[in-house]
């Protein structure tokens, strides 16, 4: 009987937890979504960049302009609507001397950079996105042989030679889709979704608590 009664305890706590992660997973969504909607503001400075974070910065809509730096690009392997290729992550330097990785979008495995690219002035706009450090799926980036696997904006950084960098990518939407070459870079691809089965755990945990309950209550019967 302990043993029921102990069971049903940790299920019903455990039950209660999914109730508060499906509260807080609801207000995540609620948030991302009214960021998404609203009009782009101006990508965080130097002085920001301390304070920013993955829950009061991600998927914020941002606008910065300046120059991309030539011959620093690197890319990071991709699977999206389009198949499986890489994200394009140039160095943007704006008019107040802040680096800035931008995602460009996503290119082909045989696409090859256009003469020129990274010069010019440009303006950027999309969705601010935080560091990935460390690599992908069982798999860690590679900064000796310029491989990578996650957007890890501090090794990137580091191994480019970028100096002070924000902590922060931008995601640029399909307005900076440019030429010159085929298939991309595409821009504008970046998925925004959250799993949120927690009601259907914490049902899960409740109906256990349930039977553990009902358990113990018979045992207490017999005795």
């Amino acid at each position: 009987m302990a043993l029921s009664l102990l069971a049903t305890v940790l299920f019903l706590a455990l039950g209660i937890w999914q109730v508060e992660r499906r509260a807080w997973k609801l207000d995540l969504i609620a948030r991302v979504e009214a960021r998404l909607s609203a009009a782009p503001v101006p990508a965080p400075g130097r002085t920001d960049w301390p304070t920013n974070s993955r829950d009061a910065d991600e998927y914020r809509r941002v606008t910065t302009s300046g120059r991309f730096l030539p011959g620093r690009a690197v890319r990071v392997m991709a699977v999206t609507e389009k198949g499986a290729g890489s994200w394009l992550l140039e160095p943007l330097v704006t008019g107040t001397g802040d680096t800035i990785l931008i995602n460009r979008g996503f290119v082909p495995p045989d696409w090859p950079a256009p003469p020129g690219s990274g010069e010019g002035l440009a303006t950027v706009t999309g969705l601010l996105r935080m560091t990935e450090p460390g690599g992908g799926f069982l798999r860690s980036n590679d900064p000796s042989q310029d491989r990578w696997y996650s957007r890890d904006v501090a090794a990137i950084a580091a191994a480019k030679g970028l100096g002070p960098t924000a902590p922060y990518f931008i995601d640029a939407d399909a307005s900076g889709n440019r030429p010159g070459g085929p298939g991309g870079p595409v821009g504008g691809l970046t998925v925004v979704a959250f799993r949120n089965h927690h009601l259907i755990y914490a049902l899960t945990w409740f109906g256990l608590a349930g039977m553990a309950g009902y358990a113990a209550y018979r045992a207490w019967r017999e005795r």
